[in-house]
């Protein structure tokens, strides 16, 4: 997998913050309007519009708008690719396990 670093550095910040990890699980168990977010969070409607952007910029999030309401739910396809990500990122290579940088 050839990793895109702007792209994974804003994966990253999403998950970096409780409010946003507190989202994520309330978007857990399917879609929701913002109004019912900001009865959850107990937060304003500025602070979420920050949250969504930046959880929306990552992929992990997308949102839909019906009337005046902004919907949001989790998106499959930025899941898994973050997954790849973290795998990519944290799984260590044979001939990373096999080379030490300090030789004697």
């Amino acid at each position: 997998m050839d990793i895109d670093v702007k792209k994974t550095a804003n994966i990253f910040k999403a998950f970096c913050d409780e409010n946003r990890i507190r989202i994520l699980q309330l978007l857990h168990g399917g879609e929701k309007c913002a109004c019912m977010l900001l009865e959850e969070m107990n937060i304003t409607q500025p602070t979420l519009s920050h949250h969504m952007k930046i959880l929306c910029d990552s992929g992990i999030v997308t949102g839909r708008k019906e009337g005046k309401w902004m919907h949001y739910s989790i998106s499959p396809d930025g899941v898994d690719y973050a997954s790849e990500c973290f795998k990519e990122l944290t799984t260590l290579t044979e001939e990373t396990k096999s080379h030490s940088c300090c030789t004697k």
